[in-house]
């Protein structure tokens, strides 16, 4: 886990836009690359907004993009880069860290893992 006088300042904004979070954390079980078919559906998203996320996703050099045809129908796969797997590693652990410090301003034990639960508002 990365130890910085700034845990916040390490977590990659690429990363941290909910949408493309889950497009890495599908593409983690995807050794072989996924259709952007299966990709749409997994993430629950339009091909406009999941095409504009892949874009930016490739020009960082996280996924590549391979076309192909079968059965004389176009077909796009997405992969993980190894650059990319590295990257997410990285941001992973610096989200790790400041929510370990999260979990420990409200109360929560860091070596726990689970998180306070709060008392119910009185009325």
């Amino acid at each position: 886990m990365p130890k910085r006088g700034n845990p916040y300042s390490a977590l990659n904004k690429l990363f941290h836009e909910p949408n493309r979070l889950a497009i890495v954390s599908v593409l983690c079980n995807a050794t072989d690359g996924i259709t952007f078919n299966e990709l749409k559906q997994e993430c629950n998203l339009t091909d406009g907004n999941l095409s504009r996320h892949l874009q930016s996703l490739q020009q960082a050099r996280i996924i590549r993009i391979k076309k192909t045809f079968v059965q004389s129908k176009p077909q796009t796969t997405i992969y993980f880069t190894e650059r990319g797997r590295y990257s997410f590693i990285r941001y992973l652990e610096a989200l790790e860290e400041v929510l370990l410090k999260a979990a420990e301003s409200l109360g929560g034990e860091k070596s726990s893992g689970t998180l306070p639960v709060p008392k119910p508002a009185r009325a």
